[in-house]
């Protein structure tokens, strides 16, 4: 891309941001599935916490079980299932079924066959018991108006030992403070284990007590 092309898209990735924190301001709404392109983007601004770092500091071995949690357009979903391997599994849950259409396009792009897809609201108690070794909660926790129901399904859905990965980034209009999040998890029975970033974009990792 040229300077110009990069500085119109800074443009209006700020102007729609804006247009997008304005209008969530008084209830906590799912991204839209028009504004899918934007959160497909890794923010130049936090690129410790690109899809594929998030990845790769969650330690993710194949053969694991993932859970995707507010997927999207499967930002994160491709590079988690190449993670885990034919021998994994990675459940992608969005309560929007045409971000769940889009990430699935990615999946089979990339030849993958071991996702999952599910339309589901976190907090509804469908996930089971004792079922992932890893979960991601990318930008998402904001979005979801029972954060406290959410992540007690989350917390029961993980395997003893098992770890959420909790990244938030200031310019998301849904943003969650690390002392919000860290409480949050508190309530749900998951303790604080890492912390990587600052204020303007983190990765918080939470993890279920017990031994993997």
């Amino acid at each position: 891309m040229t300077p110009l092309s990069l500085l119109l898209l800074a443009i209006t990735v700020l102007l729609v941001g804006l247009i997008w924190r304005f209008s969530s301001r008084r209830s906590s709404l799912p991204c839209p599935t028009w504004l899918a392109w934007m959160v497909e983007l890794d923010n130049p601004f936090a690129r410790d916490h690109n899809a594929r770092s998030i990845v790769a500091r969650l330690g993710v071995q194949p053969g694991m079980r993932v859970l995707d949690a507010g997927c999207g357009p499967g930002r994160l979903t491709v590079p988690l299932a190449q993670a885990v391997g034919d021998a994994g599994q990675v459940v992608a849950l969005d309560l929007q079924p045409d971000m769940l259409r889009r990430a699935k396009e990615k999946v089979d792009a990339a030849g993958l066959s071991n996702v999952e897809f599910i339309q589901h609201a976190l907090g509804s108690g469908s996930l089971g018991h004792d079922r992932f070794d890893r979960a991601v909660l990318v930008t998402v926790l904001g979005e979801i108006p029972d954060r406290r129901a959410a992540l007690s399904e989350i917390f029961r859905a993980m395997t003893p030992g098992g770890i959420l990965s909790i990244t938030e980034i200031i310019f998301d209009p849904h943003y969650q403070r690390r002392e919000t999040v860290r409480q949050l998890a508190q309530e749900a029975g998951f303790r604080e284990v890492r912390f990587v970033g600052s204020r303007v974009a983190y990765t918080m990792h939470v993890q279920k007590e017990g031994v993997l």
